[in-house]
């Protein structure tokens, strides 16, 4: 029975202690507001935050884990912690705090700038209302109960009892209701992001009012991150309207409430032309033309009016509401007479053709183009003084140019017309040059084309048709000429074709006496030549010979001198001459028993007393042993 006792009580002290709200847990992903009941201190006095220890919502918010209070004095309200997704905005709006003053559209937040910290942005001058600072990516612990956070995906609050804001089902309604819309219709929950040849022209809602005849609001002077820190663009003195600082190519994170954008197109200048800027803000300008021009006046680049320095081709990032940029071309343009007909730059779209009357009564239409161009330098002031190229063409150079060819007209017939036009159009290109520069223009070229008649009107055909008759019968006469010339000089054509027939016969007949005469010149020199040639053949076959028995005999001699020398030695060597010739002998007869096998023994021998009966060995045998003993003598002998 005491088990059930104790498990009671144990339970019914449970209860207790949820009810009394003295133990809350918080989870790490939410925050608690904290609610105090009562107090000693009483109630919040002017205010919603209890900042005192005062019965009411606390400054303080709670953190994840658990946290012990006072039995039955605290509420704490579980909630979401604050999450802004990347690449968004957030708005804050402000419950509790000063009001406003009456100029203000959003809570300054020049020092109360902390939203986490209710304490410092209520004890710094914090006021209530939607704010000027705006919230960046990122996860916050926010007292909701004083801050009501606008994301783009939802709306962070705590629901109080009676706020109109804040529906039973944690809607937003009213008023704050109708900021979330606006906020969302701007595209105040994303940042600015401004691309290639693209402006954005910015509208502030806050700062002081412009001054009279301002349409546009100034340069702020002091840095405010353009745009991005409203208040130290107040404090830097800007004015609330149209800026004229705008803003180019990057990313920007606005307070959509604070500043609104236009993106618009850069302003370019094409090539070939120079843009005029006429400024409608700025300080009184001092005219810079000088006292002998009086069709207006031109100011510096700061000043409001005209201003003097045109700008080049290339791209201009300048707000249209504040400058405006005038085209005047610089390249030549062609402006045309003709109906139905228009230039490259149609500044000509309303011109026709020039009706003349002419000194015999005609009335044709003359079609007219005149070739101009626009020094850059003087642009400003043919803008200054016309307002624009159109008008200038339309309401000057049109009267002009057709009051000065109806006079040139009344002043010819129509034949002199038509055959005179290119005097007239250089005549008329000189004058009118004059005429041009006096309205800062340059003519260039002045093109008449051919006059017609109206329509419905058959007198001009008429004449130009007799004309044209009558050119034909002189262009027919002067054919007929031209035939009779032909004619002559066909006739001396032929005779000279006759001549010329007969006279090639002769040629031929004197051509072929030349030939004969030069083919016997020819024989003569050819025979004269080959008995030169046989001459020169001869002497020189005469003379080789010659050269070549003195080489014979030179050779033959050389080689008895060189035989006799041999001999000499030979018989120096052998003796005598005797003995060199007996050698000879034997040698000779050796070389002829060689060449005729005879023997040296006869096979048969006969024998004889006389002398002639030996042989030719014996002979020879004899002779040699004579000799041998006439030597010994000889070397016996005493010399003498």
């Amino acid at each position: 029975m005491l088990q059930y006792y104790l498990i009671a009580g144990l339970v019914v002290l449970i209860i207790l202690v949820i009810a009394s709200n003295c133990i809350v847990y918080i989870p790490n992903e939410k925050l608690g507001i904290v609610e105090k009941k009562w107090s000693g201190r009483g109630s919040v006095q002017g205010g919603f935050i209890a900042l005192n220890g005062e019965a009411g919502f606390q400054p303080a918010v709670l953190r994840g884990g658990f946290h012990l209070f006072f039995p039955f004095q605290y509420r704490v309200h579980r909630h979401d912690l604050v999450t802004i997704q990347q690449g968004t905005l957030a708005y804050v709006f402000a419950r509790d705090g000063l009001p406003m003053a009456p100029s203000q559209n959003l809570a300054c937040n020049k020092a109360a700038n902390d939203f986490t910290d209710v304490r410092a942005f209520l004890d710094n001058g914090g006021q209530k209302g939607l704010q000027r600072k705006i919230m960046r990516e990122g996860t916050y612990a926010i007292n909701l109960a004083q801050f009501v956070v606008l994301t783009e995906d939802r709306v962070y609050a705590l629901r109080l009892p009676g706020d109109g804001n804040i529906n039973s089902k944690g809607e937003v309604v009213g008023s704050l209701a109708a900021v979330l819309e606006d906020l969302s219709s701007r595209g105040g929950f994303r940042p600015l992001v401004i691309r290639e040849d693209k402006l954005a022209v910015v509208t502030t809602h806050e700062g002081r009012s412009l001054p009279e005849g301002t349409i546009v609001a100034p340069v702020v002077a002091g840095d405010h991150r353009d745009y991005q820190e409203p208040e130290a663009f107040i404090d830097h003195g800007g004015f609330k309207g149209r800026q004229l600082q705008v803003l180019v190519e990057g990313t920007y994170y606005l307070n959509a409430r604070f500043a609104t954008h236009e993106i618009v197109a850069k302003t370019i200048v094409p090539v070939g032309f120079v843009g005029v800027v006429v400024s409608y803000t700025g300080k009184e300008g001092n005219d810079i033309t000088g006292e002998s021009y009086r069709h207006g006046e031109l100011v510096g680049d700061d000043e409001k009016g005209v201003q003097a320095t045109p700008l080049l081709p290339g791209k201009y990032a300048l707000n249209p509401y504040a400058k405006k940029v005038i085209e005047v071309p610089t390249t030549n343009f062609i402006l045309k007479w003709q109906a139905g007909q228009v230039g490259s730059h149609e500044l000509d779209r309303s011109l026709s053709e020039i009706s003349l009357i002419t000194k015999d009564a005609f009335e044709p239409d003359l079609p007219l183009s005149v070739v101009v161009n626009i020094d850059y330098k003087m642009a400003p002031l043919v803008i200054q003084r016309f307002g624009d190229i159109r008008r200038l063409v339309e309401q000057t150079l049109d009267p002009m140019v057709a009051a000065y060819f109806k006079n040139i007209g009344q002043g010819k017939t129509l034949i002199e017309l038509l055959q005179e036009r290119s005097d007239i159009q250089e005549r008329a290109k000189e004058e009118m040059r004059r005429n041009f520069a006096g309205y800062n223009l340059t003519l260039n070229e002045v093109l008449i084309g051919t006059p017609r008649a109206k329509q419905g009107d058959t007198q001009i055909e008429t004449i130009l048709r007799q004309l044209r008759e009558r050119q034909v019968s002189r262009e027919q006469l002067e054919t007929y000429k031209t035939k009779e010339a032909a004619a002559v000089q066909e006739r001396i054509l032929r005779e000279a074709e006759a001549r010329a027939s007969q006279q090639t016969s002769i040629t031929q007949s004197e051509l072929a006496v030349k030939i004969a005469e030069n083919n016997g010149s020819a024989a003569v020199q050819k025979a004269i030549k080959s008995a030169e040639e046989a001459r020169q053949m001869a002497a020189g076959s005469a003379d080789a010979k010659r050269k070549l028995a003195e080489a014979e005999a030179y050779q033959v001699a050389a080689i008895g001198q060189a035989q006799a020398k041999a001999t000499e030695m030979n018989v120096a060597a052998y003796g005598g001459p005797e003995l060199q010739f007996q050698q000879t002998v034997l040698m000779r007869f050796a070389e002829a028993i060689e060449r005729g096998q005879v023997q040296l023994v006869p096979s048969i021998q006969v024998g004889g007393s006389g002398q002639g009966s030996g042989s030719a060995i014996d002979a020879f045998m004899a002779m040699a042993v004579k000799e041998m003993a006439a030597r010994q003598l000889k070397q016996e002998q005493p010399a003498a």
